[in-house]
C-alpha cells in the first residue's frame, strides 16, 4: 500500500530562491573523496500531512545529520513549482514530489527518483471526491454539474489530474472547458492544500472537493473535523505513492549516503507519526512506477 503524509517547517521555501542554502564546498568528514556540500536542504510538501508529527521530524532530521556527517536542512514548501524552481537553481538537493511533479522535475530541474514508501497497513493512495454528509442532493459525480467544486493544485496528482482524469473519463466531459464557470461545475477552485479543500466543503465554502483518501482521517485525528461530517460520492484508482527526488549534478557518493540512509531509516514512532502506520518504510523508487502520469498528462492536454 501507499502512504504521504509527512509535514515540516512551514512557509519558509520561498527563502531557498533568495540565497538560503550554500553551494560552497566542503570535504566530508567521513573521508570521501569528493567534496560534499556544507549543508544539503530537503523540501517537504504539505499534502496529506499530519499536523501533529513535528518533533518526530526534528528527530527525523538530526538522524540524517548524524549519519551523513554534514548540515541537514528541512524545510516544507507551499507550491510544488516553487520548490522545483529552487531545485533547478541548484538551491536543494531533496525533494518530496507528487508524480506529477516528477514528470516536471525531470523535465526542468534533472533529478532522479530517490526513495518512496511503502506499507502493509495503510489505505491506499486514491483521491476521493467528498461533499458534506447533510448533502442529500450530492451523491455522484453526475450530481455535481452546477455545483461549486475545488480541486487543490493543478501540479498535485491526487489533487488535480487523477480525480480530474476520473471526471472526464466517467462523464465524457471536455478537458479545454471543464473548469470554466458555468460548463458543468458552477465554479472551479484551486485550495492549494489538501486539509483547505476539505476544510472548505466542511465549511460550506465549496459544495464539493477532491482530496487524498488520508487526508479525512488527518484531519479527523487532528479533531479539525468529524468523521461524519464529510461523505465520499466516488474515488479514484489507486495512484503511485509520492517520492522523494533528488538532483542528479551532487556528488555520486553523497547520493549514495542519502539514499542509504532513507533505506535503512527504521524509527517505527516515526512512521507511525507521519504515515500512521509503523510498518511503513522508505523503498527504492524508480523511474518506471510513474509511467502512467504521461498518460493522464496527455488525456488532460496538460502539455501541447
Amino acid at each position: 500500500m501507499r502512504v504521504f503524509k509527512p509535514i515540516f517547517l512551514v512557509g519558509l521555501i520561498v527563502s531557498i530562491l533568495v540565497g538560503c542554502g550554500s553551494n560552497e564546498t566542503a570535504t566530508n568528514s567521513n573521508d570521501v573523496e569528493s567534496e560534499w556540500p556544507d549543508k544539503i536542504t530537503i523540501v517537504q510538501m504539505p499534502d496529506e500531512s499530519n499536523p501533529n508529527a513535528g518533533s518526530k521530524n526534528e528527530e527525523f532530521r538530526k538522524a540524517m545529520e548524524e549519519y551523513l556527517g554534514i548540515e541537514v536542512e528541512e524545510l516544507e514548501g507551499g507550491d510544488y513549482s516553487v520548490g522545483l524552481e529552487a531545485m533547478k537553481a541548484g538551491k536543494l538537493e531533496v525533494m518530496l514530489v507528487s508524480p506529477m511533479s516528477y514528470y516536471q522535475a525531470k523535465k526542468m530541474a534533472d533529478v532522479e527518483p530517490l526513495v518512496t514508501t511503502e506499507s502493509m497497513g495503510a489505505k491506499p493512495y486514491k483521491s476521493v471526491f467528498v461533499t458534506k454528509s447533510t448533502r442529500d442532493d450530492i451523491n455522484s459525480l453526475e450530481d455535481l454539474e452546477g455545483k461549486t467544486f475545488a480541486f487543490v493544485d493543478p501540479a498535485s496528482s491526487s489533487g488535480y489530474v487523477y480525480p480530474k482524469a476520473k471526471i472526464l473519463q466517467s462523464l465524457g466531459l471536455d478537458t479545454d472547458q471543464l473548469e470554466n464557470p458555468d460548463y458543468f461545475f458552477k465554479t472551479v477552485a484551486f485550495s492549494g492544500k489538501h486539509d483547505a479543500s476539505l476544510m472548505g466543503v466542511v465549511k460550506g465554502d465549496y459544495d464539493a472537493a477532491t482530496v487524498a483518501l488520508q487526508v479525512i482521517d488527518s484531519l479527523v485525528q487532528a479533531d479539525l473535523i468529524k468523521e461524519d461530517d464529510v461523505k465520499i460520492i466516488d474515488e479514484t484508482a489507486e495512484i503511485a505513492n509520492a517520492l522523494y527526488v533528488m538532483r542528479k549534478d551532487i556528488p555520486q557518493d553523497l547520493k549514495d549516503k542519502i539514499k542509504e540512509f532513507y533505506l535503512q531509516y527504521g524509527d517505527e514512532d516515526y512512521f507511525e507519526s507521519f504515515y500512521q502506520d509503523s510498518s511503513a518504510r522508505f523503498v527504492e523508487a524508480k523511474d518506471a512506477d510513474y509511467a502512467e502520469i504521461e498518460e493522464m498528462i496527455k488525456l488532460l492536454k496538460i502539455e501541447e
